[in-house]
C-alpha cells in the first residue's frame, strides 16, 4: 500500500481494489467470538476501515469499532484535518474509553533530510515538531512517527548515520518537554527504494545513540517481514526501544489470514511481554465492502484467540 495514498484516504476504495487478493493462509482460522467483545490487545482499525458499514463519518466510524470491541484507531494524516475534526475526534475516542495511535508527522520518502547537516533541514525539522505538539494538544495523540528520508549516495553510510542521531536529537528535544515520542519507521525497499532506514536493528541502533525517551521505533511487521523476516526474535531484541506497531500480511498488506505471517503467534507473545501499545491495522482488506470489513474483524477475532 501506498504510504501516501493511505494518508489522503484512509482505507479508500481504490487501495482496497489494489490490494485484494485471494490468499488463504493458515495461520489465521476464522473465529466464532461474539462481536463486541474487547480485544485482548489494542488493535487500531484506522478511520475509513469501516465506510461500508458505519458511512463517511469518522465517529460513526469510531463509534462502530468500539461497538466491534476496538480499543484503539488510528489516523495517519490527521495532521491535515481541520482542527475543529481533530478535536471532534478526539472527544469521540475518549467518550468511547479508546486511544489514538501515531500520526504522521514526516514522511517525505524523496528528500535527503535527515541524513544531511543543512540547516535549512534542521530549521523546517523543527517547525515540524511545532506543528506535532500543537496537534497532539489537540487529539491527545502521543506518539508521531517520523521517516528519516532518502539516503544521501555521495555520502558515506556513518556520516549519514551520525546525521540522522544529530537530527533526531534536534527534535526530541523539542519533543521531550511537552511528551511527544518520535516512532521511527523503517520500512522496506521493495517498496520503498531509496530510504535510509530499512531495518529493526538499525533503528534500534539509532534510539540508542539518540538516548531519549522522545525517540523510539514503530515495528511495521508488513515491511519487516519483506526486509528481514525474524520477526519476533527481532521484536525481543529491540523490545525497549519499540513504541508500537503496524500490521499488514505478505503478501498482499492485507488482513491476518491472507498471507504467510502468524499473527496469533505474534501476538501471543506480545500479550506475554505485557505490551500495552496500539497494533496500527495498517492494511487493506482481502474483499470489498461490508463483506470484507467484516473478514478483517473476524480476522483479528481469530488471532486475539489466544
Amino acid at each position: 500500500m501506498n504510504r501516501r495514498a493511505f494518508i489522503h484516504n484512509g482505507i479508500g476504495a481504490a487501495s482496497v481494489l489494489a490490494l485484494a487478493g485471494t490468499g488463504k493462509g493458515s495461520s489465521s482460522p476464522r473465529s466464532a467470538a461474539p462481536a463486541g467483545k474487547a480485544f485482548k490487545l489494542k488493535y487500531a482499525p484506522a478511520i475509513g476501515a469501516f465506510k461500508a458499514h458505519a458511512g463517511d463519518d469518522p465517529l460513526a466510524q469510531i463509534a462502530f469499532a468500539a461497538d466491534e470491541g476496538f480499543g484503539a484507531m488510528f489516523d495517519n494524516g490527521i495532521m491535515g484535518r481541520p482542527a475543529a475534526q481533530q478535536e471532534a475526534i478526539a472527544r469521540e475516542i475518549a467518550k468511547r474509553n479508546m486511544v489514538l495511535g501515531p500520526f504522521v508527522l514526516y514522511a517525505d520518502f524523496g528528500k535527503k533530510s535527515f541524513v544531511t547537516r543543512d540547516k535549512d533541514v534542521g530549521d523546517m525539522l523543527l517547525q515540524k515538531m511545532k506543528d506535532g505538539i500543537a496537534c497532539m494538544k489537540r487529539t491527545g495523540i502521543k506518539q508521531a512517527l517520523v521517516v528519516p528520508g532518502h539516503f544521501d549516495e555521495s555520502l558515506g553510510w556513518d556520516y549519514q548515520t551520525a546525521n540522522v542521531v544529530d537530527n533526531l536529537r534536534l527534535c526530541a528535544d523539542a519533543c521531550a518537554p511537552a511528551g511527544l515520542v518520535l516512532v521511527l519507521e523503517p520500512l522496506n525497499p521493495r517498496n520503498h527504494p531509496g530510504l535510509f532506514l530499512t531495518k529493526i536493528g538499525q533503528a534500534y541502533q539509532i534510539c540508542k545513540a539518540v538516548r531519549s525517551p522522545s525517540c523510539k521505533i514503530v515495528d511495521d511487521i508488513y515491511h519487516q517481514q519483506i526486509t528481514e523476516g525474524d520477526l519476533i526474535p527481532n521484536i525481543e531484541a529491540a523490545w525497549d526501544e519499540i513504541a508500537a506497531f503496524h500490521l499488514g500480511d505478505n503478501p498482499g498488506r492485507n488482513e491476518p489470514g491472507t498471507g504467510e505471517i502468524n499473527f496469533k503467534n505474534i501476538f501471543r507473545r506480545l500479550a506475554e511481554k505485557g505490551y500495552q501499545g496500539v497494533l496500527c491495522m495498517e492494511h487493506g482488506q482481502s474483499k470489498p465492502g461490508k463483506d470484507g470489513e467484516r473478514a478483517v474483524i473476524d480476522a483479528y477475532r481469530a488471532c486475539d484467540d489466544f
